[in-house]
């Protein structure tokens, strides 16, 4: 694959459950897995599977099915960065410690190194191993600790007051946690990311799904 042809949005967010399920088939001893087996265990098709191997030059002897550990590896070095690349939270609420603890507890080619608040109790102190910074001094970290990425986790009434910040900083990657979709310049790379919505969405279609039941 060229290094300038980017792979579709969905195709990535799909290598990401792959390989973490490769990565719990290789904890349990299993060596090998075909495509229909992934395909299942993701609620997809074999066909959905074998197009995203094949969109990343991926192929394999199909006779065994896919070799778990040499698959997982493949997706590595399409997903990751050759080096590891640098987080920081804004924000060390409850969402933003809760957050933390679950990514540095993954073992990705991804580090949470810094968090930042305004609040001046947290401001100076380490929370789950990551230093506590004041969001002053937001820039001055991020060339310091080479942050590429933030995770806003910060009340949703100041996320617009982090955008200016944000940019100024350098940051060239964005995961919004809050509630509030956020508009960044072209050149920094935004996911937002609506807990609210998406559990009003499951909401929705367990409800239509008991009316259906009760039809």
């Amino acid at each position: 694959m060229s290094d300038l042809q980017a792979l579709p949005e969905k195709t990535v967010e799909r290598l990401s459950e792959y390989r973490r399920t490769l990565l719990r088939c290789q904890k349990q001893g299993i060596t090998h897995i075909f495509s229909h087996v992934l395909a299942g265990m993701h609620g997809l098709t074999a066909v959905q599977v074998r197009r995203d191997l094949m969109l990343i030059g991926f192929s394999s002897d199909t006779k065994k099915g896919y070799d778990v550990s040499v698959l997982a590896d493949f997706i590595s070095d399409i997903l990751d960065a050759p080096q590891p690349m640098n987080i920081g939270v804004i924000g060390m609420g409850h969402l933003g410690q809760a957050i933390t603890k679950y990514f540095n507890g993954k073992g990705l080619n991804l580090k949470i190194v810094a968090a930042f608040d305004v609040d001046k109790e947290k401001v100076g102190t380490v929370i789950d191993d990551i230093p506590c910074y004041s969001m002053d001094s937001l820039a001055e970290r991020v060339e310091e600790l080479d942050i590429n990425i933030v995770i806003l986790s910060c009340p949703t009434r100041v996320a617009e007051e982090v955008v200016l910040p944000v940019v100024n900083a350098g940051i060239k990657g964005v995961l919004n946690f809050t509630s509030k979709p956020l508009n960044f310049p072209l050149g920094i790379i935004v996911e937002n990311y609506d807990i609210t919505t998406l559990l009003e969405k499951v909401a929705y279609f367990v409800k239509e799904q008991e009316r259906g039941d009760d039809i």
